[in-house]
């Protein structure tokens, strides 16, 4: 069996801010990604998270698809998604139910009946707000990492009024006739500011051809953006159930994403021009759903 690859630990709570940011550097630039320990997240409240995941993904098919995604919040089955654009596969091994801002008012949650999961919205909105805190604390060494100022991304707004989406996951676990087929999750880069992953340890989680070994308490620190692309990853179906909660902080949806100063030179200029967040965003989704999942209004 292929050995898993042993990451870069980040302590979030540790003192030297700077030597965690330059930690925080080299990470993404070996691996584009990293664990991320003492985060504020207690492992009895991740323990209680997993449990509801797994009510929801335990109702029948029907109950769910009362809560079907609309505007990025809710339910959406299993190979409604293909994070591949340019696979031929019928979607990918997975469910997944989103949770956005819960202060949203535009654009609401989904929330199951209390009478069918009555803990299920205090605990998902309990843990929401606790991997939101880890990742504003994150986004500051981010930026110290690249050489900017602590306080940078505050400063141009985009944490102001940020983008937090949970996203829960489940994978069957049956496995492919063809590899080439589906995925649990095909191949793709996160196309987000930040992704904190919990797991459940259960094998699966590939990047650039090494498997990733999922830790309890740990997360996955995933930020590709310093001094390097968005690491390209994939789930493989293994025959074992799995599941998953990934946290996307993204910027506020005004917000304009371009190249930063410290990022480029004369010799090496800006690819792409400024773009809005959410119009970036909204593209990326619009490649990433199925027609008959689209979820549009």
């Amino acid at each position: 069996m292929e050995k898993p690859l042993e990451l870069p630990i980040i302590d979030l709570s540790s003192p030297d801010r700077v030597a965690t940011a330059h930690s925080i550097r080299q990470a993404c630039i070996d691996y584009g990604f990293f664990y991320l320990v003492n985060h504020g997240v207690e492992e009895e409240l991740l323990q209680r998270t997993f449990d509801e995941s797994k009510k929801l993904f335990s109702l029948p098919l029907e109950e769910k698809m009362k809560l079907s995604r609309k505007e990025y919040r809710g339910y959406t089955p299993l190979y409604a998604e293909n994070l591949d654009p340019s696979s031929s596969s019928k979607g990918d091994s997975k469910e997944t139910f989103y949770v956005g801002p819960l202060d949203d008012r535009d654009h609401l949650n989904q929330w199951p009946s209390e009478e069918v999961l009555p803990s299920w919205r205090t605990v998902i909105g309990t843990y929401h707000k606790k991997v939101m805190t880890a990742g504003i604390r994150l986004v500051s060494l981010v930026a110290l990492a690249l050489n900017l100022d602590e306080d940078f991304f505050e400063k141009v707004r985009a944490v102001d009024r940020p983008m937090p989406v949970l996203r829960l996951l489940h994978y069957p676990g049956e496995l492919c006739f063809s590899e080439d087929e589906f995925c649990g999750a095909s191949a793709h880069s996160d196309y987000g500011m930040i992704t904190l992953l919990a797991t459940d340890g259960v094998r699966g989680l590939q990047a650039s051809n090494m498997f990733l070994q999922g830790l309890r308490c740990e997360y996955w620190g995933h930020d590709g953006k310093v001094d390097k692309l968005s690491t390209l990853h994939r789930v493989i179906a293994t025959g074992q159930e799995r599941y998953s909660m990934a946290f996307f902080l993204d910027p506020n949806p005004d917000c304009m994403v371009e190249c930063l100063k410290s990022c480029c030179s004369e010799a090496s200029p800006p690819r792409f021009p400024p773009i809005r967040s959410q119009d970036y965003l909204d593209e990326r989704f619009r490649l990433t759903y199925l027609p008959k999942f689209d979820g549009t209004p």
